[in-house]
């Protein structure tokens, strides 16, 4: 099963009176999941998720603002947005001037599974998932790759990498214990004034999987007479950690 969670936080906390019928509300009113393959596959292009992207810094945008952050032109961006619109993605936020419309995101989070009823919408959340996937890893490798790092940001930012024995249930809960620790600073999203001085836009994004190819299986009980053999003596080989 692939599992993607997508969070855009800086929404205000007025929800919609009805969503759209390709988003299906779970019990966790601040996530929805994706169940319908046309909202899916609709989402499924660079410029839109692009789009959705910019409402994770900012409550609204227009048009001509998508366009100045993303280098197409407004009529492009509006065509998008309203797409977007079409499938429940984001709605009119109301108060604009002549042809400006502002426009919000519908929902903070979204998640897409591929443990789906419908095959052609296991398809879709597939093909979804590996798009968010490579974009998000894209990102990363041409950050860690550039040169001109901002200032007081070398020892901040970076990557790390660690391998523990889990259980599903274990991992679901780290997993969510994780994403519990950021939703400490939520509010600086959508209010720039808690901001404190010299706060960037930070991107944290969490892989999860197993990697049974590792360990060898073993009975129950049983391991190597020397529980030490093999092992490395220095407590930092037990993760992979590169800062930029």
């Amino acid at each position: 099963m692939t599992l993607s969670s997508v969070v855009f936080r800086n929404m205000s906390s007025e929800q919609p009176a009805a969503v759209a019928a390709g988003v299906a509300e779970p019990a966790d009113v601040d996530a929805v999941a994706l169940t319908d393959a046309k909202a899916m596959r609709a989402l499924a292009h660079p410029l839109r998720m692009a789009i959705l992207e910019l409402f994770a810094f900012r409550e609204t945008k227009t048009a001509t603002q998508a366009s100045e952050a993303l280098g197409e032109s407004p009529a492009n961006c509006a065509f998008h947005l309203r797409t977007l619109a079409k499938y429940g993605f984001v709605r009119e936020a109301g108060g604009g001037r002549g042809r400006e419309r502002p426009w919000t995101l519908v929902n903070r989070r979204m998640t897409v599974t591929t443990e789906q009823p419908d095959p052609q919408a296991a398809l879709a959340a597939g093909e979804l998932s590996r798009l968010f996937l490579e974009r998000w890893i894209d990102r990363a490798r041409r950050l860690y790759a550039a040169r001109d790092v901002v200032p007081g940001w070398a020892e901040a930012s970076g990557w790390s990498g660690s391998h523990v024995f889990l259980t599903p249930d274990e991992t679901v809960r780290l997993r969510e214990q994780m994403s519990g620790i950021l939703t400490r600073y939520e509010d600086r999203l959508a209010d720039p004034a808690l901001r404190p001085e010299g706060a960037l836009p930070v991107e944290w994004t969490i892989f999860v999987a197993r990697v049974p190819g590792l360990a060898e299986p073993t009975e129950p009980g049983s391991g190597p007479e020397d529980p030490t053999a093999g092992r490395s003596t220095d407590p930092e080989d037990a993760d992979t950690d590169r800062r930029h």
